[in-house]
């Protein structure tokens, strides 16, 4: 797998929209001046991250990316990402959904062909947003985990391990959240495919 976190945004939000009211640009990319947080970017940008093994990600610049990764691996992922973005993106929004943002593990087969590893376009990976209510200029009701982030930054935790046990009202929120998500996206009901997973691949 490359060693970077293949990263599309469509939207200003999270830490692309820390990283723009700091410096106006998002992993180098200069962006337009005046734009509100949550707002629709004039087109998906890519911005790679680090792939962290203590603490979080951190947003990288194209060239150290290439760096890391050769100049041939990144603009294949680079390519392979915002191709996947904008399919997932225009398939949620005919479901009533923005994919404001989401995360990729890429990487070359044994065939030399680019391949896609772990998850992907999940509430865990992505940023999902109901189109209904849409409204530039803050944060925006989510279908993802930003509802538990929520509850973390409410409750004081300084960010340092262990983190606090979620309550069982936040855990049930979450999990509602993600499943309205799948069943929108996909168009079947949870229940039915825990009872047979398989009913996805038809």
């Amino acid at each position: 797998m490359f060693p970077i976190e293949c990263v599309v945004r469509g939207y200003l939000a999270g830490s692309g929209w820390r990283d723009y009211r700091e410096t106006g640009a998002i992993c180098g990319q200069r962006l337009p001046d005046g734009m509100r947080e949550s707002e629709r970017l004039p087109t998906p940008i890519f911005t790679p991250a680090t792939k962290a093994t203590d603490g979080h990600d951190e947003n990288i610049d194209e060239g150290q990316a290439a760096a890391l990764c050769g100049a041939d691996a990144y603009d294949a992922a680079k390519s392979a990402s915002l191709a996947l973005y904008e399919f997932a993106a225009a398939h949620a929004e005919s479901r009533g959904i923005i994919l404001a943002d989401t995360k990729f593990e890429l990487g070359w087969a044994p065939d030399g062909t680019i391949t896609l590893g772990d998850e992907a376009l999940t509430p865990d990976s992505s940023r999902f947003w109901p189109c209904d209510g849409y409204a530039p200029g803050g944060p925006q009701p989510s279908f993802d985990k930003q509802f538990a982030r929520d509850w973390c930054e409410a409750s004081g935790w300084d960010k340092t391990p262990p983190g606090p046990e979620l309550p069982a009202e936040v855990a049930a929120g979450t999990r509602a959240r993600y499943v309205e998500a799948f069943e929108r996206l996909v168009g079947i009901g949870f229940d039915r495919y825990l009872a047979d997973p398989e009913v996805v691949l038809a």
